[in-house]
């Protein structure tokens, strides 16, 4: 196959510079520490905040980690379904759209969320989380559609760049907004929810501009099976049939799984961390997320160039090690030292987006030539939503058990760890594969 025209090919990579505002601005800056603060007493002396919410009582950290696991299940949950029925009627820009519309709106409605409605704020997380992460198994399906398999590296690439540079964009704007609030006339509070609603705005704007980019794919079957629900997770039930005949891409999925348990754990957890266990101030939370976007740019570029000059497995378990050093050193980190913060940020953007971006290219390699995409990378996502799911509800559960997030970080390197073995296997099968 040819690659897609270069319009094409940069609408697809537009919808990352969308929906990436997301999960910079919610889940990794501004919404998780304007969560801490409210439902915290603002008093240093307190070793840990507690909330109430459906008559139990959580430390407040861990209710933030418990909802992200409960939504991700969710999204774990529905996707067999839903890439099912996109692969067989071709109407997977359909579903993009509608999870777009979802999630854009519920961080459009965080805007309303105070200390007086906790409620509000959970049911926005959960819709605003389903939507950013069950679209993006439609948008990652169309890679093998737009890419021939010599540019999926570079294009994975692109789309990850595009991401960040849109995100930096609106944190920036955040950022002004928030921290110059009186220049605007804004209280704080005010400012922060503000940024709420603009990355609802600019979610949904650049979204709809780059669907309008993307083709039509192209269906797999006539109509549809019967029972679709029977059929939508008969489809991940096939996958997983394959795979056993698939030495190197079964192993691969199994390392990709504990890598997705590490990375997106740390990306979802890591400012409550920063705020709430090193004590790190918010502005110099906001700094130090910024660091990451902008290092993960040439991370993600440089990492791809890595794997080209040697492999897509050997870079990988570069990415790996690096990873086990991270969670050692953010383990071992004293409170309040900034300087150091910001040093474990810029390593963290220099993986965070190559492993990201070449997780998903390689995946593409692997997997067989198909036209259920869709399903395969339905099985993918999946995966990655069950491993997050995990990560979440163990970084919070060793929170509560043990009255501190630093045992949280090395369960962390526990998964590293095993994520580096599996890759070990993924290679021996590889050169055992007369194959990929």
């Amino acid at each position: 196959m040819q690659t897609a025209s270069k319009k094409v090919v940069n609408g697809w990579a537009m919808y990352d510079w969308a929906n990436s505002v997301y999960n910079l601005v919610i889940t990794s800056t501004v919404f998780p520490a304007y969560f801490e603060s409210i439902t915290g007493d603002n008093n240093e002396a307190t070793k840990q905040d507690t909330v109430i919410f459906l008559g139990r009582e959580f430390i407040n950290t861990s209710l933030y980690n418990y909802t992200l696991a409960f939504s991700f299940l969710i999204v774990a949950l529905i996707l067999p379904l839903l890439s099912s029925i996109a692969d067989y009627k071709g109407n997977k820009k359909s579903f993009l759209r509608f999870f777009m519309t979802i999630g854009s709106i519920a961080c459009s409605t965080l805007f309303f969320f105070d200390k007086t409605n906790l409620g509000l704020g959970i049911l926005c997380m959960i819709f605003a989380c389903i939507g950013s992460w069950a679209g993006l198994v439609f948008y990652n399906s169309y890679l093998p559609e737009i890419a021939a398999p010599k540019d999926r590296d570079r294009i994975s690439a692109k789309g990850f760049a595009f991401g960040y540079v849109g995100s930096v964009i609106l944190q920036l704007v955040s950022f002004v907004l928030i921290l110059k609030n009186d220049l605007w006339g804004f209280s704080t509070g005010f400012a922060t929810q503000l940024s709420f609603l603009l990355v609802g705005i600019w979610w949904f704007t650049f979204g709809n501009f780059s669907l309008s980019r993307l083709p039509k794919p192209m269906p797999a079957a006539e109509g549809i099976p019967r029972n679709i629900l029977s059929n939508g997770y008969g489809e991940l039930k096939k996958v997983a049939q394959q795979l056993i005949h698939m030495p190197v891409l079964k192993r691969f999925l199994l390392s990709f799984f504990f890598i997705s348990m590490g990375v997106q754990t740390v990306m979802l957890a890591a400012t409550l961390y920063g705020k709430s266990e090193l004590q790190i101030e918010t502005d110099s939370l906001i700094i130090a997320i910024l660091i990451i976007q902008l290092i993960a740019i040439p991370g993600a570029f440089a990492i791809a160039a890595l794997s080209k000059r040697t492999s897509n497995l050997f870079a990988l378990m570069i990415c790996i090690f690096v990873w086990i050093g991270l969670c050692i050193g953010a383990y071992l980190i004293p409170a309040k030292n900034t300087m150091a913060f910001y040093l474990l940020a810029v390593v963290v953007g220099f993986v965070m987006g190559g492993i990201q971006s070449l997780s998903r290219s390689t995946y593409a390699k692997l997997m067989p030539e198909t036209r259920d995409t869709a399903s395969f990378f339905s099985f993918y996502d999946v995966a990655e939503k069950i491993a997050i799911v995990i990560g979440m509800f163990s970084f919070g559960f060793i929170n509560e058990l043990t009255g501190s997030q630093r045992y949280s970080v090395l369960a962390l390197m526990v998964f590293f760890i095993i994520a580096l073995i599996c890759l070990l296997f993924t290679q021996t099968a590889l050169k055992k594969s007369p194959g990929k």
